[in-house]
């Protein structure tokens, strides 16, 4: 028996005979989703949750899972959140950006004016979450986010280092760059390299807060990092960057495009003779998703990320009481797709809001839900959230560990895995299988 079908065995052990009546109950929350308004609640008294995210656009990978979780979410609560000793109707509202920052900002000001929404939820890229943010803190309503590395969320939006928090109203949860350093060193330290990284690092909010604090964290530990500078969202032309990484030697590759400049990127190193030179391939923000590495090819094979959750981490959520292999067997049955980390992720969202909503016993007052969201403190699908021991006021991290697409044995129903190969953040992450070189 493979290393890979033994774990496979090992989850479908572990999930017991509890996976048949959760996979029932999920089925039946999948097929309300052609009526998503079933689970909202009326009146003036309801507790109103707007959740923000890119259903669709360049960063729609983000979004799949997402309406399967809301209505996991609605089944679950049953439309109720119980706070003290009042239970109120909750109605979630889920908006997508099209993955458009300024319409992420203009969904959150109609959330918050229009529908005077008493949390707000976002996930998924500075492009989302940022703006997104910004509307929350200036109008003075709460807001979680997650999925967004925190020193883009932090920095990104005005905050300097060393002085004290400018926001009030908003906390996000999420990775941040010593994280994914202590990812990438683990993963890198598998395998033989001549230690010579080339950083692909657009002009946004995620390539300059990766370059700014990143960048040192891997040359202090003995890697030599080849930055061509920052290039601009969408070019279609990556000839000077590749050459600079050939001439250097370059063998390990890492970065944070987008998906579709990805793709231009490595089959124009592909083109270019420098897809051979790589041994490792670690991005960040792409090749999280099925789709990502499927829309790549055989270019797509053996490319490792940051898996911020995974059926191997051991989490279950409190609010849908499943994590790991439960659910993601409850969404492929539902959906007919293959599962995402977003999975988890979104559902840690709901995890981390709907307990602050709870503790704060007045969930429909603004002072009373932050202040609970201030204090809390809770294991979520993705892991523990808490906000006291974050590395800066109003930031939580979360665990991120190494994983890499590699192809299914044959006969799968889905032609990739995703499967961890390091766990350096989090021990209590499942490793799944060894680290395998790139090639094409």
């Amino acid at each position: 028996m493979s290393e890979r079908q033994a774990a496979r065995r090992a989850d479908g052990a572990e999930a017991g005979g509890g996976r048949r009546e959760f996979l029932g109950a999920a089925g039946a929350a999948a097929a309300a989703l052609a009526l998503p308004q079933a689970a909202r609640a009326a009146g003036s008294d309801a507790v109103r949750v707007g959740f923000v995210s890119p259903l669709t656009g360049p960063l729609a990978g983000f979004g799949q899972t997402d309406p399967f979780i809301i209505d996991l979410v609605r089944k679950r609560t049953g439309g109720k959140l119980k706070s003290g000793a009042s239970t109120l109707a909750l109605e979630i509202l889920p908006r997508d950006t099209q993955s458009d920052p300024s319409r992420a900002s203009q969904l959150a000001k109609e959330l918050i004016n229009e529908h005077h929404v008493d949390l707000m939820l976002a996930t998924s890229t500075p492009e989302v979450v940022n703006p997104v943010a910004d509307a929350c803190e200036a109008a003075g309503v709460p807001c979680l986010s997650t999925v967004d590395p925190w020193e883009s969320w932090y920095f990104g939006r005005g905050a300097k280092p060393g002085q004290p928090s400018p926001f009030h109203w908003t906390y996000h949860f999420s990775f941040g760059v010593a994280q994914f350093a202590a990812m990438y060193l683990s993963i890198w330290d598998l395998m033989p390299t001549n230690k010579v990284v080339g950083a692909l690092y657009p002009n946004d909010a995620d390539g300059n807060a990766l370059r700014e604090h990143l960048v040192p964290a891997l040359e202090k530990a003995g890697y030599k990092v080849v930055d061509p500078g920052a290039y601009q969202d969408g070019t279609t032309n990556f000839s000077a960057q590749i050459q600079k990484f050939r001439s250097a030697g370059v063998q390990i590759l890492t970065g944070a495009p987008l998906p579709n400049d990805f793709a231009v990127f490595l089959r124009q190193a592909a083109q270019q003779g420098l897809a051979r030179q790589l041994r490792i391939v670690t991005p960040a923000k792409v090749g999280l998703f099925p789709s990502d590495v499927q829309a790549l090819g055989r270019l797509g094979l053996g490319i490792a990320t940051g898996a911020y959750w995974s059926p191997a981490f051991p989490y279950v959520s409190p609010v849908a009481g499943v994590g790991g292999q439960q659910l993601v067997d409850a969404y492929q049955k539902a959906s007919g797709k293959q599962w995402t980390q977003q999975l988890g992720a979104s559902l840690s969202l709901f995890d981390a809001g709907l307990g602050a909503l709870a503790r704060s016993g007045a969930p429909k007052d603004r002072n009373a839900v932050i202040q609970a969201i201030r204090e809390l403190d809770v294991v979520t699908t993705v892991g523990r959230v808490n906000f006291r021991d974050g590395p800066v006021p109003n930031v939580a991290t979360t665990p991120l560990v190494g994983a890499q697409w590699l192809a299914a044995p044959s006969g799968s129903r889905f032609p990739l895995e995703y499967l961890t190969v390091e766990h350096a953040d989090d021990p209590k992450v499942r490793i799944e299988t060894r680290l395998h070189r790139y090639h094409i």
